[in-house]
């Protein structure tokens, strides 16, 4: 008996200076690209649309909200894995919101590919295509801790107030 192929949710982004970086890999790997569900930001998504005819959902530019929309989509649990090319020799207007996508993505466990390298391993692994499910975190303890810190903040020392990743109280606005 074949088990059936698991249809993943892979997002695909580059940074300028990588982009035909990320096309020459998603052609090599255009085969196995084509069973998943793909998302992509902006000139990104263009580019793998019309270069080499991949059916994919295309987002806003990067710079303009795309990153952050990929973000809310991993926050989501709605990604199994993020291809992000990024340059790291070429400051981005938008770093913050690369920043924010990367930590979203350690965040909950989203394996992240940011070289070539690393997009080969995983594209290739056998857990892409087995019912592999990646463990999530349970922030329920940590919401938890940080509302009764905020409800009980009054009565809590700084070191308290610190240690639940909160601002101290300031004295006398």
């Amino acid at each position: 008996m074949t088990t059936p192929h698991v249809r993943r949710v892979i997002a695909l982004v580059a940074h300028d200076n990588k982009k035909v970086e990320l096309l020459r890999w998603a052609e090599f790997n255009r085969r196995t690209l084509a069973q998943h569900d793909l998302i992509a930001t902006g000139t990104t998504g263009t580019l793998l649309e019309y270069e080499l005819g991949l059916n994919l959902t295309r987002l806003m530019s990067g710079p303009l909200g795309g990153d952050q929309q990929i973000g809310s989509r991993i926050a989501e649990g709605m990604i199994d894995l993020l291809v992000f090319f990024w340059d790291p020799l070429e400051p981005q207007p938008h770093d913050p919101d690369v920043k924010a996508l990367l930590r979203l993505a350690a965040l909950w466990n989203v394996p992240v590919a940011s070289n070539l390298a690393t997009a080969d391993m995983l594209i290739s692994s056998p857990l892409l295509d087995n019912h592999y499910v990646p463990v999530k975190p349970d922030f329920a303890d940590a919401t938890a801790s940080r509302h009764s810190a905020i409800t009980n903040r009054d009565t809590l020392d700084d070191t308290s107030v610190e240690r639940a990743g909160l601002e101290p109280a300031t004295q006398g606005l």
